[in-house]
């Protein structure tokens, strides 16, 4: 298929899916922007105490952690994005992996000596690493719940009428995948809908091989894998795959 001005399904929570869809536009795209996720802050108080440093995998954790009051520590962010929010928050100092969290792990470990403690803000659903990483390599990690990501109970009524060409607007024809959750739960919803067979004829872009992972297991072809899990590198495959 071409992928000259495609029209395209953001999938991914705000505030993340209105900044990708100013980032398809300037590539000529354009992007229906229907979250099957939404982020709610933690109820959890921060943890007490002093920490030598920082952890975020996420951007959605940066406001949580700015606003925890803990004492000053270097900050260690997945990726640039997550940097940028972290800055943004009033984080610093702020150190960047740019990368995934095996990166992430090596980079803590370039600046924290073992055996120092760290605090790991993220989310309510989240992976083991660079937690078990780190903790196997002598690191006292703490991990705080700083935001939640719900799932939508149903489709997106935008998405529904779209992958159903129902919406007097150009055929969908694509999906950006961010997280494995959230590409899990839109076939799930689409399932639901009635629709798994429109949402497996779109061209699946996914931000890592486990996100496509997620997908291939649930019988959904991934069409494009981002070399590095950055919105860059997903969004250049836009115009490198055909």
């Amino acid at each position: 298929m071409g992928n000259e001005g495609m029209r395209i399904w953001v999938s991914r929570p705000e505030p993340g899916a209105g900044r990708t869809a100013r980032r398809l536009a300037e590539r000529g795209h354009t992007a229906l922007v229907a979250p099957v996720l939404r982020i709610a802050p933690s109820d959890g108080p921060p943890p007490a105490g002093r920490f030598d440093g920082l952890i975020l995998t996420s951007a959605n954790a940066a406001a949580p952690l700015a606003g925890a009051g803990l004492p000053a520590a270097p900050v260690f962010a997945v990726g640039a994005r997550t940097a940028e929010r972290a800055a943004r928050a009033g984080l610093h100092p702020v150190l960047c992996a740019d990368g995934d969290a095996a990166d992430l792990a090596r980079l803590v470990a370039a600046h924290v000596r073992p055996g120092g403690a760290l605090l790991h803000a993220a989310g309510e659903d989240r992976k083991a690493e660079p937690a078990a990483r780190l903790t196997a390599e002598g690191y006292r990690v703490t991990t705080w719940t700083a935001y939640a990501a719900l799932a939508e109970t149903a489709l997106p009524e935008a998405a529904a009428r779209a992958l159903r060409d129902r919406d007097g607007a150009p055929p969908l024809t694509a999906a950006l995948h961010f997280s494995r959750r959230s590409a899990e739960i839109a076939a799930h919803l689409c399932r639901e809908a009635g629709l798994s067979g429109a949402f497996r004829a779109l061209a699946h872009y996914c931000l890592s091989a486990d996100v496509a992972a997620g997908l291939v297991e649930l019988g959904v072809a991934a069409h494009f894998v981002a070399a590095r899990p950055s919105e860059e590198a997903l969004l250049a495959g836009l115009a490198a795959s055909d």
